[in-house]
């Protein structure tokens, strides 16, 4: 199933959630909208799956017009951040909700119901669970009975909003390696919402970078971390090093100081630099084209973070770099610094 979004525009008074939105998402893929509070991600969810009206604009699957159908009528599986699950219903009962309530004349027998959700207990590995009521289970339980729930009408397309927000890290982790697999044994058209970039790059095909109702820019994993289009794109995906600077007739400027670095094609004018924390390289404090004074030093694993006063910014300017633990910075080194990759971007005015 192939899901169409053409021109499409929301407005919740004079804010507008969606500003002329075009997406195609592929039969079978699993694509992540990605972006901050506000940017209109879930807005965009809640009207592929016709709980909300676009002012303007046309919504397709398999090229047939959605907005011709109400929310019962597009075959739509939804699911919520906060489960909605009912409290008074095994887990049983829950997951066999939406098979219980179809229409008398496409409604499954009783033997057949059972049989399907049993079937959908297995797949997410909790048969075992059945008789059990929500209040009983894990956070993890109820996110996955939620996801059967949605499964079990046999959804053409399914819809996550924030699936694992209301988890704790360790299990949010473990539930989206688990999705992955999940997903590639069901191969239905999905699309789930996050502010989690690590989830989208981990769990995703494709990657929807969403900011102020618009997309800023669409792409696998790999294409939006490593050749991000936008200045808001690098800063919001990863973690990155952002100095003022000025590109002047195909130079840098840093303060008072000329880089030894290409513009990277900028024009000229105030720009940003933008630098992957982990794309810094640090060596003695003549080999680049940075210097700094080392302040604070902490280490996470196989990661060291340092905390590095750029002395060559006209003043002091704080920036975070992460190294190899075994290259054993000290507060009060002075060290010099390069950028192995780099992105320059005009600066907003």
């Amino acid at each position: 199933m192939t899901i169409e979004v053409r021109n499409i525009v929301k407005r919740f008074g004079a804010f507008a959630a969606l500003d002329h939105v075009d997406l195609k998402v592929e039969t079978g893929e699993l694509v992540a909208l990605l972006g901050p509070s506000g940017s209109g991600k879930t807005t965009l969810l809640r009207i592929i799956a016709g709980l909300e009206w676009p002012d303007e604009g046309d919504i397709r699957f398999d090229g047939e017009d959605a907005l011709q159908q109400g929310a019962g009528e597009r075959h739509v599986g939804f699911v919520f951040q906060h489960y909605a699950l009912f409290r008074h219903m095994s887990v049983f009962e829950n997951v066999a909700f939406g098979l219980r309530v179809q229409p008398r004349a496409v409604r499954k027998s009783e033997a057949a119901i059972r049989a399907r959700v049993h079937d959908l207990l297995d797949l997410v590995q909790l048969r075992w669970l059945a008789e059990r009521y929500p209040s009983q289970l894990s956070g993890g339980q109820r996110q996955r009975i939620a996801l059967a729930r949605a499964l079990a009408i046999e959804p053409r397309i399914l819809l996550l909003d924030e699936p694992f927000g209301a988890l704790d890290a360790k299990v949010r982790k473990e539930l989206r390696q688990w999705l992955r697999t999940l997903h590639d044994e069901i191969h239905v058209t999905s699309l789930f919402v996050t502010h989690d970039q690590e989830e989208a790059l981990e769990v995703a095909n494709r990657v929807v970078v969403m900011d102020k109702g618009r997309i800023e820019q669409i792409g696998t994993p790999a294409e939006v971390y490593d050749n991000p289009r936008t200045a808001f794109v690098h800063a919001f995906i990863g973690e990155s090093i952002v100095l003022p600077v000025e590109v002047r007739d195909g130079r840098v400027r840093l303060g008072a100081s000329d880089l030894d670095l290409a513009a990277d094609g900028a024009a000229s004018g105030p720009s940003q630099l933008f630098v992957r924390r982990h794309d810094m390289d640090v060596g003695p404090v003549d080999s680049g084209v940075l210097r700094g004074a080392v302040r604070r030093v902490r280490t996470f694993g196989p990661v060291q973070r340092a905390d590095v006063a750029l002395t060559s910014a006209g003043g002091e300017t704080l920036i975070e770099i992460d190294t190899p633990r075994d290259r054993r910075l000290a507060p009060g080194d002075v060290v010099g610094l390069h950028p192995r990759r780099y992105r320059i971007f005009a600066a907003e005015a």
